[in-house]
């Protein structure tokens, strides 16, 4: 397998919640993913941030 077929790390999406109410939803590579996430915390300290990975669907044959 070369570099060009290798396949790339899941994207996260990363967001900012108010209670049940999302405020803010990035979606970026891990490591601009993990900034964002510190910088969100470290802006909305009483708010929840999550960082999970993008689910893209398949479709199965």
């Amino acid at each position: 397998m070369t570099a060009t077929q290798l396949p790339l790390p899941p994207d996260r999406r990363v967001r900012v919640w108010f209670g049940t109410h999302v405020t803010a939803d990035h979606i970026s590579d891990p490591p601009s993913a993990a900034a964002y996430e510190s910088a969100m915390r470290r802006r909305f300290v009483s708010l929840r941030v999550t960082n999970d990975p993008v689910v893209v669907p398949t479709t199965d044959s």
